[in-house]
């Protein structure tokens, strides 16, 4: 196992990387300038984290988002990592308290804004070119460019970084930039193309859905009734409508509050930390919140109105799953809305800034309106290509019957062919549906195909507009004004030489992603005891274990320390700091209940570090000298100080590993009893077995016999 990989699990509870988390890595430990693009929740923060805690010296994170440093800089040092920030939320007293630290060499990993770094004429910079600087971690690297959804003129500032340092190696990370965007941040730090990282956009876990605006409060309520344990994010576009809608979600009998920065700072921090604490389950927000969380059990996104862009989209969808669980994101969509986000764009001052953005817009547009697969739409937009329908939005959920769409079409094709190309979707609708409108040119009137499409309504003829664009028989233009244009396709149609299946829809229920089936019981037990526990350090709760690692507690039951470590999430720190109180918790419901272990079903997909091993087998193994010495069970536990229950459970260990015959624990006759219950109910709980067979058969017995099936079953399997 390399030092890399030892951090990794020793200070994190991981065992291996995901993804281009060990390449991107050993780029940087190699010194070179890194580029990396990974979605939210892909495990960014590790490809800086893990080369400041292996390199000497200081590792610099530059973060526009000040509300999320003291999180950031709080989950770290749950894993044991010295680190710090500094920013305009600390008083003059802790700023230098801070700074004196990182003087010292106490801190590790300092997070600081792009203003602080060119503060006061650069004197921050001067002072950190005194102190070992082994690594600037440049996060939302998109804010650097024109091109980028959330362009930051201070960023452009962060260029001069290599000419400060420029023995430092730089890592730019971003979640969100298209091909323009990534070009720009490359260009901006000399960034070779072979140290450029990108990570698959696709967050499988994310279900995408979309529904018609009207009603949408409605059918909002009736959203959450089905999720009214569940922590969300509801975005609107107002201050105002913030405070309303969480208004009307509180006397719906929700747990909701507004979040938005007209709000007083306290009630705005207050409202913030209650959700990051999940004592408040809903915060109703415009976008001003979200970059500045960092809370992984987010299940669902709601966007009540339209966002700017797909990046927006991306990001703040981004927001939900981050701890891998099934998640959902919903979004509410009108053409009122389109025309609302048109005129904030046409206000601006910059006017290619403002084309930059209506071009962006479009593509949203797009997006929202296709019956395509929307993760497919999503990554096609970032430049990725899914072979096949997720399986996982809306769209694909829907049951579609096609029919011939033929004439529908050619009169579509048509209409764009006598208006020569030069006129957008919604004038060419208006033009088929024979508009009286003032907007319709009298020339036009004229022509054969007005009026052609009459039969058929607006929103009918958007959606077969747009699944032409879908299919590539029409092509919408980019720019101020999109143009709707032909493709070398549409002549076959128009010919008559070619059919055209256009659809017809009907929604399917949706169906969620798997997850482990955990014990729920259990899971709640967890849950209150890591948030008592989170009140006392005044944290938020996912910082101490996130659903994830909840969720495996649940699922394997591990009885030890060591079964502790091969839980995902959970480093030596952590394990140290709680893992007599979680182990004492799922012991007490694993007796309760009559439910055993699951450690021995983690198999293969865990890579056990020599430590876990040796600890073990250590237990394990004496456990079975004991028993071997013609000691019994209860014997074994006062000798070893142990319950008797975890002497059972080495034995059932032994029993799988095949160092001690099953027939010295249970007498043949009661095996092929239990053997064949087992084979009726299944492995997976004990109860179910304990309650068919009754008293007469013990716990103990059937721990016995389904570890001999385990390793039965092993040896047929190898």
């Amino acid at each position: 196992m390399t030092l890399i990989q030892d951090k990794l699990k020793e200070v994190f509870g991981y065992d291996s990387f995901r993804g281009q988390q060990e390449s991107i890595i050993n780029s940087i430990l190699e010194g070179n300038d890194t580029m990396v693009l990974m979605p939210t929740g892909g495990g960014k923060s590790i490809c800086y984290q893990i080369p400041a805690l292996v390199s000497d010296g200081l590792t610099i994170v530059i973060s526009p988002l000040i509300a999320l440093m003291k999180d950031q800089v709080e989950s770290l040092r749950q894993y044991g990592v010295q680190a710090a920030f500094l920013n305009s939320t600390l008083t003059v007293k802790e700023f230098k308290s801070t700074k004196d630290q990182v003087i010292n060499g106490e801190v590790k990993i300092l997070y600081i804004s792009p203003e602080r770094l060119f503060y006061d004429q650069e004197s921050f910079v001067r002072f950190l070119q005194t102190l070992k600087i082994s690594l600037f971690a440049i996060d939302e690297a998109h804010c650097i460019s024109h091109w980028g959804h959330d362009f930051r003129p201070e960023y452009t500032r962060l260029k001069r970084l290599k000419k400060h340092f420029p023995d430092t190696p730089v890592i730019a990370l971003t979640a969100t930039a298209d091909e323009r965007t990534s070009q720009d941040i490359q260009d901006s730090f000399k960034i070779k193309a072979e140290n450029v990282f990108i990570d698959s956009f696709d967050r499988k876990n994310l279900y995408y859905e979309i529904q018609e605006k009207r009603d949408s409060t409605y059918k909002l309520i009736e959203f959450l009734r089905k999720r009214e344990k569940e922590s969300g994010v509801i975005y609107v576009i107002s201050r105002k409508k913030t405070e309303e809608l969480a208004e009307t979600l509180q006397l719906n009998g929700f747990d909701a509050l507004p979040y938005h920065a007209g709000l007083e700072r306290e009630t705005r921090d207050q409202n913030q930390n209650l959700f990051l604490r999940d004592e408040c389950k809903i915060i109703v927000a415009t976008i001003a919140f979200g970059m500045g969380i960092d809370k992984s059990n987010v299940r669902f996104v709601v966007h009540m109105n339209l966002p700017k862009n797909i990046e927006s989209y991306y990001q703040e969808t981004g927001r939900a799953g981050r701890d891998g669980l099934p998640s959902e994101c919903l979004l509410f969509y009108s053409r009122g809305d389109v025309a609302l986000q048109r005129s904030f764009i046409d206000s601006g001052a910059d006017e290619n800034q403002n084309e930059i953005m209506r071009e962006k817009l479009e593509e949203l547009v797009r997006f929202c309106e296709s019956l395509n697969c929307r993760r497919k739409n999503l990554l096609a937009y970032f430049n990725e290509t899914l072979e096949h329908n997720c399986g996982n939005c809306d769209n694909c959920n829907k049951e579609i019957r096609t029919f011939d769409g033929t004439e529908i079409a050619q009169k579509a094709l048509s209409a764009v062919y006598r208006l020569k190309e030069g006129f957008g979707l919604n004038y060419v609708i208006d033009f088929l549906r024979g508009s009286k409108s003032k907007k319709i040119r009298p020339e036009h009137l004229l022509l054969k195909t007005y009026g052609a499409g009459q039969d058929l309504s607006k929103e009918q003829w958007n959606t077969f507009l747009n699944e032409l664009i879908d299919q590539d028989l029409l092509k919408l233009k980019k720019g101020k004004f999109p143009t709707l244009s032909l493709t070398p396709k549409s002549v076959a149609v128009l010919k008559g030489m070619h059919a055209v299946q256009l659809s017809e829809i009907e929604q399917n229920e949706h169906i969620q992603q798997k997850v482990l089936e955990y014990d729920e019981k259990l899971y709640e037990m967890i849950r209150v005891w890591r948030k008592e526990r989170a009140d006392k350090l005044n944290i938020p709760a996912f910082n101490i274990l996130s659903d994830k690692t909840l969720v495996e507690l649940s699922y394997y039951l591990p009885l030890s320390k060591s079964d502790l470590l091969q839980i995902n999430g959970l480093g030596h720190v952590k394990v140290e700091t709680y893992g007599e109180e979680i182990i004492s918790i799922i012991n007490n419901f694993a007796q309760s209940q009559g439910v055993d272990s699951k450690m021995h079903s983690i198999g293969p997909k865990r890579t056990k570090s020599k430590s876990i091993k040796s600890t073990l087998n250590t237990s394990v193994l004496e456990t079975n000298k004991l028993w071997q010495n013609g000691n019994s069970i209860d014997e074994i536990a006062e000798m070893r100080n142990f319950s008797p229950r975890t002497i059972e459970s080495h034995l059932a260990t032994l029993v799988e590993l095949g160092e001690i015959n099953i027939l010295e624990l249970v007498l043949e006759d009661r095996i092929q009893t239990i053997e064949n219950t087992f084979e009726e109910l299944g492995v997976d709980a004990l109860r179910p077995v304990k309650d068919k067979l009754g008293d007469d058969f013990s716990y103990a017995e059937l721990k016995y016999v389904k570890s001999n099936l385990v390793r039965n079953e092993k040896e047929n399997f190898n």
